[in-house]
């Protein structure tokens, strides 16, 4: 299954962050893939955070955006 614009939303924006929420029926392999979020990069910046509600795990990531695609990755 594909990025589906509907399950994507924004819990909280200050100052140029975002913080994601996105929920589907997806592993959170599936979903934390490079590329996934491409659908939405210009609404996405580098250093933003999406909690993740994947089929088999929840999950919090950062997202970077480079090279016309968004990555996600763990927390430091």
């Amino acid at each position: 299954m594909a990025f589906q614009n509907k399950n994507l939303s924004v819990i909280a924006y200050a100052n140029g962050f975002t913080l994601w929420h996105y929920a589907a029926n997806e592993t959170l392999a599936t979903i934390t893939a490079s590329g996934y979020f491409n659908a939405v990069k210009t609404l996405m910046n580098t250093g933003d955070i999406v909690l993740v509600n994947a089929s088999d795990k929840t999950s919090i990531k950062k997202i970077a955006v480079g090279d016309g695609a968004v990555t996600t990755a763990t927390l430091d």
